[in-house]
């Protein structure tokens, strides 16, 4: 049986402690490999020309071209799934936003190797990032599946469900999971809704500090309120509460109210937070008053999420394939049976809308 060819990636940044490190990172998977490093852009596009990469790894601080323009001039001319690397974007909401306009299929903060554990995570992380910008659907067309690799569950985090436990009546929540492309299909759909529509809660896979500022990014385009969810934060109608990135979120409920709980754990489904942690909580305090949405992104986290809400009476939704970056999660749940429907991705605000809408009162029957 032949192996598939693996994916060819540069690395495009001035620090040379960086190059090695991300080169001795990729280089320990065995389905990636280095093609070459570069030390500024003008460099890396002589390689381009001897041979053109799978995924690039761009900087953005660099000498005599910054990344973004070379972002932008890779999208225009010859485009390649590009993932950004930098420290920039934690704090720039602005800066976060152009790279993912222009075309960045992932945004990544510098690898972390203080400790064995970051290093460790910090590797699961760019080479998952690798493999998901190497299926990106930059044009039209399939992206190949991929097999999923053993990982911990939600039961890492919290309990599963109790047999036949029932969930109280409340009001409607929408719980939305996504992670590769992401985070402009959540701008499209968060966008479209009014301010008056239900409460959302979020995961998208992100590091840490980078959820702080697409909150506040997206806030400042969207009807609704967007903020990063903090420990304890109620979830209310006309706001969407967004994981922050390294921790856990999890939906609790505080009487006829729901409220979010943000925690520390180990990765679930590769992923922290995890999307499946997020709707097994739902699942559990909120039931049938739940609407589940997996969106666009690599893997299977939110697959068995998603078909417990199921389970537990929520409409549950997958965001179809034509529309999707990756279709991974999305088809993942699919197989499982998880999802309801299949909807593109500019349906998806129409469908929060109509799953809010209350049901019309049955007439009676009319006495003959």
């Amino acid at each position: 049986m032949n192996q598939a060819a693996p994916i060819r990636v540069l690395i495009v940044d001035d620090s040379a402690s960086v190059r090695q490190t991300l080169a001795g990172i990729l280089a320990a998977a065995p389905d990636i490999t280095v093609l070459g490093t570069a030390a500024d852009p003008f460099i890396a596009a002589r390689r381009i020309q001897e041979e053109v990469p799978d995924v690039i790894i761009l900087d953005l601080e660099m000498p005599r071209m910054d990344g973004l323009t070379f972002l932008r001039k890779i999208m225009a001319q010859r485009p390649i799934p590009v993932i950004i690397c930098s420290t920039l974007t934690e704090a720039g909401s602005r800066m976060l936003f152009e790279v993912l306009e222009a075309g960045a299929v992932e945004v990544l903060p510098k690898p972390r190797i203080d400790t064995r554990q970051f290093l460790m995570e910090s590797s699961i992380r760019f080479c998952d990032a690798v493999r998901a910008a190497a299926r990106a659907r930059l044009r039209p067309g399939r992206a190949p599946s991929r097999t999923v690799e053993a990982k911990l569950t939600a039961d890492a985090v919290m309990p599963p469900p109790l047999p036949g436990r029932a969930v109280a009546e409340t009001s409607r929540i929408v719980c939305i999971g996504a992670s590769t492309g992401g985070t402009e299909a959540l701008r499209d759909v968060l966008e479209a809704l009014p301010a008056d529509c239900p409460g959302i809660v979020i995961v998208q896979h992100m590091p840490e500090r980078f959820t702080a500022a697409f909150a506040k990014r997206l806030d400042g385009l969207c009807a609704i309120a967007v903020k990063e969810a903090e420990d304890g934060d109620a979830v209310r109608p006309g706001q969407a509460l967004i994981a922050p990135g390294g921790r856990h979120l999890l939906l609790q409920r505080s009487g006829g109210h729901y409220t979010v709980a943000v925690k520390d754990g180990p990765l679930v489904s590769r992923h922290r937070p995890s999307v499946d942690v997020l709707f097994r909580s739902t699942a559990q305090c909120a039931g049938s008053n739940a609407l589940g949405i997996l969106m666009t992104g690599m893997g299977d986290d939110g697959a068995a999420g998603l078909l417990e809400m199921r389970r537990a009476g929520a409409l549950t939704l997958a965001q179809n394939e034509e529309s999707c970056v990756v279709f991974g999660m999305p088809k993942e749940a699919i197989d499982r049976g998880a999802a309801a429907r299949i909807v593109p991705l500019d349906r998806i605000a129409h469908e929060i809308l109509l799953a809010d809408a209350p049901t019309p009162p049955r007439r009676p029957a009319s006495a003959k």
